[in-house]
């Protein structure tokens, strides 16, 4: 007799011992929280994420361990938007300069600095403390504005700064995503009620998917100090944990249904369950694991985060799926099924073969060269709009204009433009050299005077470390980070800076800010792209071929996941470079994608694709086996596996639409691209590419080894690993179709 395969001698181990798997998964899962909590998170720093050109300036201002205080603006304007009675601002902000000097926040206040244009008055603030906690203490800041404002009709004041700025957003963006978590998960909860018509079979994917979510975190947090993580991991472990685990636990539970209905026992169907379902989870988390690990061939700091936690939550996924559910549906039993929607129950255990996926992949059976060859194109057409893809970091200018503070920012760089967009200038020098660099600076600030393309309304001033070795100035442009006028502001700034060097010795400098930094990152991305691409490739096909046994599966299965991603690539571009869509989706278009998306996505999609992939192939490879001809076998796997992965793909799309309604463009954009690539690849390249490219193919598709021997090996191993299967009285008088 063959040994069972790990998958089963896990699963009978858990189903057979549940109170001690269930004990031990809820150990974990709160050891990783604790520890997490205890451990705290170690966040990306400027020095650490940076690129190019603009790297280089952040390292040199990290060097000089400058003392960062919070700052706040505080601007006086009229409350119509009209002329400013300049009078009248002057005596409100001597009011607010004694309120804002009685706080313990505040350090200092500094001179009411009238707009070059008279149209406003801004009162700049220093707060005590660090800059980390400025948000959690600027509410008595933002209140002394207010009272202000109440006390003098005509005038508005507003608060923009390191800490009211935080504060804002993060009111805004906190509630954009504690929306994203409320609707996502009743609505993944109805959509397993529908698919499943038992309350409690529904509940069980979302309950392990929710402490795998938990037990992730966790875990990034401890692994943040070994590879520091960006702000964003969390949200990238909600959404992929959501999205895997309920997909695993949907497969798993979804085959062992199916065996009871045939009749087996609990424990037997548990078992083929693990030794089929099971497989094909750890396939399908092997592969993602596979496809997320290139994001480290990127060199980047924010990749190497994303990637780290994606890596974890899809791990702690497959592992809930091989220990802990086994043993919630062994101790579970017939309750598994309970309590019943009558009308829901009827319609999953509804007899008789569907009679929708025959007539749906007909066209794919009988005309398999014709269906490909439309429905590739259909996809190349959608695809097409990708080849005009531009790329740019997010910023300010990509936030809805409906958030106060964010009106607040625009009125305040409207009225000082210097306080908007700027380049920072870095120089490290030995100390000795301080005042040749100060001189540089000087000169190369002069060469910007009475120049268009930069700021004129306040002078810049340069700042010197302690030690005298580091000296940063930072200069203003009046336009927009996404415009032409900024980038040819930074390349000026660029092309002067080592003119302005030249004659000091042993002086290093670079130009960094937020424009630069979206430049070099794109840069960087585009020369690193290839290689990440390549690696993502070359591991999946390898995977494949070796899973498979065929080498003719793993290129099919390159090129259909190859073809939905520029697909959904094509989706993006058309949906976000254009305007037409921003009144449906609530975005300001910024004519661009952002840039460290389309990277993230492709290894993603490339991820989370072959779990359907993998699965169908799976079930057909199954089919023949049995000695079904490819075209029956087609028709055999695909119907076979439509309920469970048409649900895992509505469960998918579901979690990933809801994110497309953030406020945040760069997570709007990651939930449409993902809604779309899952939408396309489980529609149209699972009812017509993939079957009629496996039937065009015929017995090639098993090429070069062919089932004969993979039949072989199968029957010589010995007899089957189940007992014979006895009738499940909780599933009695149903259909033996799924």
């Amino acid at each position: 007799m063959r040994r069972k395969p790990a998958t089963v001698r896990i699963a009978r181990w858990s189903a057979t011992h549940p109170w001690s798997a269930i004990g031990l998964w809820v150990v974990f899962v709160a050891l990783c929280l604790l520890l997490g909590g205890a451990a705290g998170t170690d966040r990306i720093s400027d020095e650490e994420s940076g690129v190019g050109d603009s790297g280089r300036a952040g390292r040199i201002t990290a060097s000089g361990h400058f003392t960062e205080k919070p700052e706040e603006n505080v601007l006086i304007s009229a409350a119509n938007g009209g002329k400013l009675d300049l009078a009248a601002a002057r005596k409100a902000a001597a009011e607010l300069t004694g309120r804002m000097r009685a706080l313990p926040e505040v350090e200092s206040v500094g001179t009411a600095l009238p707009a070059p244009d008279g149209t406003a008055l801004l009162l700049p603030v220093t707060m005590t403390g660090d800059t980390e906690t400025a948000d959690t203490r600027v509410q008595p800041l933002l209140d002394a504005s207010a009272a202000t404002e109440r006390a003098h009709e005509g005038l508005r004041i507003d608060q923009v700064g390191t800490g009211s700025t935080a504060k804002g957003l993060g009111d805004t963006l906190g509630e954009d995503f504690e929306k994203a978590e409320l609707i996502s998960l009743p609505l993944t909860l109805l959509i397993l009620l529908v698919v499943f018509g038992a309350v409690i079979a529904a509940g069980v994917p979302v309950l392990l998917a929710v402490s795998c979510v938990g037990a992730a975190i966790g875990l990034s947090t401890l692994a943040s100090h070994v590879l520091p993580e960006t702000s964003a991991v969390g949200n990238v472990i909600l959404l992929m944990g959501m999205a895997v685990g309920v997909d695993y636990s949907l497969f798993y539970l979804k085959r062992e249904r199916e065996e009871r209905r045939k009749g087996a026992s609990h424990l037997d169907a548990i078992e083929i369950a693990a030794e089929t379902s099971g497989h094909t989870v750890v396939v399908s988390g092997t592969t993602v694991i596979v496809s997320m690990a290139g994001l480290y061939l990127a060199q980047e700091a924010t990749f190497a985060s994303l990637a780290t936690g994606s890596i974890i939550v899809v791990a702690v996924a497959v592992l809930a799926s091989l220990t802990v559910l086994p043993a919630l549906l062994a101790k579970l039993g017939r309750w598994v099924d309970r309590p019943k929607v009558p009308l829901l129950w009827r319609l999953t255990m509804r007899s008789g073969e569907s009679r929708l996926w025959p007539l749906m992949l007909r066209p794919a059976l009988v005309r398999p060269v014709l269906t490909l060859v439309v429905s590739v194109g259909a996809l190349l057409a959608l695809a097409l709009p990708a080849l005009d893809m531009k790329l740019k970091q997010p910023g300010s200018d990509d936030l809805s204009r409906d958030i106060p503070v964010v009106q607040a920012m625009d009125r305040l760089t409207s009225a000082f433009p210097s306080e908007g967009t700027t380049h920072h200038v870095a120089v490290r020098a030995p100390a000795e050299r301080a005042g040749e660099v100060e001189s540089a600076l000087r000169a190369l600030l002069g060469r910007t005077e009475g120049r268009r393309l930069f700021a004129h309304d306040r002078t810049p001033e340069i700042r010197v470390s302690a030690d005298r070795r580091v000296h940063t100035v930072a200069v203003g442009t009046p336009y927009s980070p996404k415009s032409d006028g900024a980038r040819d502001s930074l390349e000026l700034l660029r092309e002067w800076l080592p003119e302005a060097l030249a004659p000091v010795r042993g002086a290093e400098g670079a130009v960094g800010g937020k424009v630069a930094q979206g430049i070099d990152f794109t840069g960087h991305l585009e020369d690193r792209m290839p290689w990440v691409v390549g690696f993502v490739l070359l591991l999946t096909f390898a995977t494949m071929a070796v899973i498979f046994r065929s080498l003719a599966v793993a290129l099919s299965a390159i090129l259909l996941n190859l073809l939905s991603a520029a697909a959904s690539f094509g989706v993006l571009v058309a949906v976000f470079q254009h305007t037409w869509a921003e009144d449906l989706l609530d975005f300001h278009s910024s004519g661009a994608v952002v840039s460290w998306l389309p990277l993230f996505l492709f290894v993603v999609l490339f991820g989370l694709s072959m779990d359907y992939h993998v699965f169908v192939v799976s079930r057909i490879r199954e089919a023949a086996l049995d000695g079904a001809r490819v075209r029956e076998a087609v028709r055999d796997g695909i119907t076979r596996s439509a309920g469970v992965v048409t649900s895992a793909a509505i469960v998918m799309v579901a979690v990933f639409a809801v994110f497309g309604t953030l406020s945040m463009v760069e997570f709007k954009q990651l939930g449409v691209g993902l809604a779309a690539a899952i939408l396309m690849d489980a529609v149209v390249i699972r009812i017509f590419v993939l079957p009629a490219l496996m039937t065009a193919l015929g017995r090639w598709n098993w090429w070069p080894g062919g089932l004969d021997a993979a039949r072989r090996g199968r029957h010589a191993a010995g007899p089957s690993t189940t007992r014979p299967p006895q009738p499940d009285p909780s599933l009695a008088g149903s259909s033996t179709q799924v």
